[in-house]
């Protein structure tokens, strides 16, 4: 059982998971290099433990404690409840949903160890997966883990560049759809389509080029296995990627409209190609 410990100093060091939440550089630099995440709001945080990630403590204000009640009954981690006020002070904002949590990360596995990980009983290794390139923004790529999520992709595959999907607004854009999709990030872009292929994946880059077959063609093709591989906002894929996959895929579009936010084309193109879509 949790201890429920009432805290009214800001800058009491017990806190100091959650200063300043709003200063992005300053959590991408601390909390990837202190090994934690934040989740906020209870389903968030309902999902971070379902998925198996230890909690480090909790920040609630009043009137979720009891709401909260059976994760402080089941947790060993230390639960302080402050006043909205004070909540505010330390992370910066209105903290809205009244319950953060501090989350231990896991350590990332390898990309060919993801990539052989058992996702059903008859078959090794995803059979979709997700390669986003060099997205930085975080509601963008928590919008993309949830579309993920939500329609089946197996694996997500981040190049290094790529924001983190454990950032709390990521975390927070995706519902909790980060904790339910395998991901890691790759060492070297594009130099690791090496590793995909070799796992028998073929990369289809979803681009605008002359080359580029529609979505629908690529979906009836039904591949075995497939990577769909999805650029950063604005300038979309780098050239040496277009260079090194397999196919150029475009999403048709109406009105002059030439592309989709990356976040919606990626629910697209996951829903187009999904198991046994037409």
């Amino acid at each position: 059982m949790a201890d429920l410990i009432t805290v009214d100093d800001p800058d009491d060091p017990r806190l100091r998971d959650y200063t300043g939440l709003t200063d992005v550089e300053l959590r991408r630099r601390r909390e990837p290099a202190e090994g934690l995440f934040i989740a906020e709001g209870e389903k968030v945080i309902r999902r971070a433990r379902h998925a198996g990630y230890e909690m480090r403590s909790m920040l609630l204000s009043a009137k979720w404690v009891d709401l909260m009640r059976d994760v402080i009954d089941e947790v060993p981690a230390p639960v302080y409840a402050v006043s909205p006020e004070l909540a505010e002070r330390v992370t910066g904002y209105h903290v809205h949903r009244g319950a953060l949590a501090s989350m231990q990360r896991k350590p990332l596995p390898t990309a060919d160890e993801l990539l052989a990980t058992t996702f059903d009983a008859a078959v090794t290794g995803p059979r979709r997966i997700a390669v986003f390139e060099d997205i930085v923004d975080h509601a963008n790529l928590g919008a993309a883990f949830r579309n993920a999520a939500a329609l089946g992709i197996d694996a997500v595959l981040l190049t290094p560049r790529c924001a983190d999907p454990f950032y709390r607004r990521s975390v927070k854009v995706s519902m909790g759809g980060v904790f339910q999709v395998p991901w890691t990030r790759l060492e070297s872009w594009p130099k690791d389509v090496g590793v995909l292929r070799s796992a028998g994946f073929t990369l289809a880059a979803l681009c605008l080029s002359e080359r580029a077959i529609t979505l629908d063609e690529l979906a009836a093709r039904k591949d075995e296995r497939l990577a769909l591989v999805f650029g950063t906002e604005g300038a979309g894929l780098a050239p040496g990627t277009l260079a090194a996959v397999d196919e150029h895929v475009r999403i048709p579009m109406d009105a002059g409209v030439d592309s989709l936010n990356v976040a919606a084309a990626s629910a697209v193109a996951f829903y187009a190609t999904r198991p046994g879509a037409a």
